[in-house]
């Protein structure tokens, strides 16, 4: 028996229900022009022939592919629940999503080629630590959204928490529960790391409190290293660090030393990720707005394919939120 793999066409739907072919096209892409009735039945005849439309076809006739490139940093937790945004808002403003990951053996750059190489109509670059004039030649080429970095450019949109309002959130919390020795484990070169910084500095400056900040990074690496000098050489009564995963290798460390966690040292992450939840861990943590920022990202960049190419960049800033666990208490008298 001879099988048909032919693709079902508009004119087969248009056949089988018994209608134009235009008026088909008109049922499948949803817009006005046809009755209640006529839309069931060519709808059950497409249904019956499997017929699906070609979208990649048809945008390609447009010399459009409503692709968007996202760039994301593969191990980073936050980032990953930052796409699940992404995608909710992509899908409402009826656009697909190229993902590209960045990691220790696949630069940045790299992760855009392909994402250009795909025709993406714009790129989505979710915490990255490329130079500033690298991300304004991209965008000279496609519309560029720069998520969770500071990076004033007339040229590129930027959306991001306030990370300096965020970590004097931190610290306030900590000196009101009576804490007067407080470490900030740094971020190193990472996205919001110098805001950070500046956030705590000017938070225990107007406490009358001494700074004191350690070498960090994004990785529990970092704040395990961090920690284990903490022990050696005099423990704070409070630890601030640069993000949950940070905070996580520092909470590590202390246990492993015999360090209660709040009763000797409170600790204190940000991004208030999924980690930071879980019952076992239960860190206090500074929370970002991931459904703000997502949604915000993407519909800038919609803004900019679908109200013309010669908007400004825009800094869209999104404010933090704390939120309280059991890994901050009072200080220890």
């Amino acid at each position: 028996m001879e099988v048909n793999s032919r693709r079902p066409t508009l004119q087969d739907v248009a056949d089988l229900a018994g209608v134009s072919r235009a008026l088909v096209s008109i049922v499948i892409r949803d817009v006005p022009g046809a009755s209640d009735a006529t839309r069931v039945r060519v709808k059950a005849a497409a249904d019956q022939l499997g017929y699906r439309p070609d979208n990649a076809a048809r945008l390609l006739r447009q010399h459009r592919s409503r692709l968007i490139g996202v760039s994301y940093v593969a191990a980073q937790t936050f980032h990953a629940e930052l796409l699940d945004e992404i995608y909710d808002a992509a899908e409402r403003l009826r656009y697909d999503v190229v993902l590209s990951a960045v990691s220790d053996r696949r630069p940045g750059s790299r992760a855009v080629r392909t994402l250009l190489d795909d025709r993406c109509e714009a790129i989505l670059l979710l915490g990255s630590q490329a130079p500033e004039s690298e991300i304004v030649d991209l965008a000279a080429k496609v519309p560029v959204v720069v998520l969770a970095r500071k990076m004033p450019s007339a040229h590129v949109d930027v959306v991001r928490t306030d990370d300096e309002a965020g970590a004097m959130m931190a610290v306030n919390h900590l000196v009101e529960l009576g804490h007067r020795s407080i470490v900030h484990v740094d971020g190193g070169r990472g996205p919001g790391a110098q805001e950070r910084r500046q956030g705590y500095r000017k938070a225990m400056r107007a406490a009358g409190l001494e700074s004191r900040i350690l070498p960090g990074g994004l990785t529990e690496e970092f704040g395990a290293d961090a920690a284990r000098s903490m022990v050696e050489e005099g423990l704070p009564s409070a630890v601030f660090a640069f993000n949950d995963r940070c905070a996580l290798g520092v909470l590590d460390v202390f246990l492993r030393s015999g360090v209660s966690v709040p009763g000797d040292v409170s600790v204190i992450g940000f991004d208030n990720s999924a980690l930071a939840g879980l019952t076992h861990i239960d860190l206090t943590s500074v929370g970002q707005d991931t459904a703000f920022l997502g949604g915000a990202a993407v519909e800038r960049i919609s803004e900019r394919l679908d109200g013309g190419s010669g908007l400004l960049g825009k800094d869209i800033v999104a404010q933090p939120q704390l939120v309280v666990r059991g890994s901050t208490g009072p200080a220890a008298r």
